[in-house]
């Protein structure tokens, strides 16, 4: 008894997957018939899928050198160093029981102690005023403790340098915080720019792509009165061309990724001379994989939107007489 029952179960869910896996082979044929369409003339396809792909590059582009302004204004944040000035009294010692005690904190990569005597040299040294400092009787300077912070982002800086400035041994803590600032300040206008910049792109993407349909609906008409007039849903008129902003938007974006990959190599070789005179190793950063996924999600949700507004639109006002 229990072999018919489950044969009878077997036969009751074939035909469900016969129907789901008919639905999808019915959905892979009108997208392949879509690319064979748009195949059928190249010039114009790529024509329209290099626009889109040149109005991606642009905001997509700047993002990544933005990113690379970052990874760079990084490396120049871990050389933000905090000065820590000790009290005249304060034996050297303690000083470098004091830097020794900093090393162990959470937020400090690293603490080093500058003796009075080492920095009368390095100024002696540096400043220019070596015959100058031989008429004093005494050294001026205090020990000096230097702090890097294990950060170089601006608010937690400033909380460690006000933390430090509270030790007991220190009479000065000092640091010059406005070349941050304004780093920051200037990515952040930046990214802003490039977000604007990207709505308006995109839109112009969804006017291309709602254009192109458009025609290809008009191109179409008297097929598409044909196919209404034998009973043809609108899901199934509609479906094509979906499609063909599928494949408008999927192709503008890998337009767009060969441009900015080629522009980022087209800017390496001088970015390197660049950094080699400043004694840097920075070398631009290429798009990473999420950037690439992005940039494909973008460009297919933008055809799709853009055939579905104007699909939405034109057939409406397709009836047959």
């Amino acid at each position: 008894m229990k072999a018919p029952r489950q044969a009878r179960s077997g036969a009751s869910r074939s035909p469900g997957r016969r129907g789901i896996g008919g639905y999808l082979e019915r959905h892979l044929q009108v997208l392949l018939q879509a690319l064979g369409r748009l195949l059928g003339s190249p010039v114009a396809t790529l024509m329209t899928a290099a626009v889109i792909g040149i109005a991606l590059a642009l905001p997509a582009g700047l993002y990544v050198l933005l990113d690379n302004a970052r990874q760079l204004s990084g490396q120049w944040q871990q050389g933000t160093q905090i000065s820590l000035f000790l009290k005249e009294d304060l034996v050297e010692g303690k000083g470098k029981e004091l830097a020794a005690r900093l090393t162990g904190r959470e937020r400090i990569a690293e603490a080093g102690y500058i003796s009075p005597e080492q920095a009368l040299g390095e100024f002696r040294q540096f400043s220019g005023f070596g015959d100058a400092l031989e008429s004093l009787e005494s050294n001026p300077l205090p020990g000096v403790v230097t702090v890097l912070p294990a950060t170089g982002e601006p608010g937690a800086v400033q909380q460690l340098l006000e933390q430090l400035q509270e030790l007991p041994e220190v009479e000065m803590a000092q640091l010059d915080m406005e070349w941050v600032k304004r780093l920051h300040g200037i990515i952040d206008i930046i990214q802003r720019a490039i977000l604007i910049m990207a709505g308006l792109l995109a839109l112009a993407v969804l006017l291309i792509v709602g254009n192109t349909i458009r025609l290809d609906i008009e191109n179409r008409r008297d097929e598409i009165v044909i196919t209404k007039l034998i009973g043809a849903s609108d899901g199934f008129i509609r479906r094509p061309f979906l499609y063909t902003g599928f494949w408008y938007g999927l192709g503008g974006a890998l337009i767009a990724l060969l441009l900015v990959n080629l522009s980022l190599a087209l800017l390496q070789r001088p970015v390197l001379r660049l950094a080699g005179l400043y004694g840097s190793d920075f070398q631009l950063g290429f798009t990473g994989p999420q950037t690439v996924l992005a940039l494909l999600a973008a460009g297919i949700a933008l055809g799709l939107l853009g055939a579905l507004l104007a699909v939405g639109r034109h057939l409406r006002a397709i009836e047959p007489e």
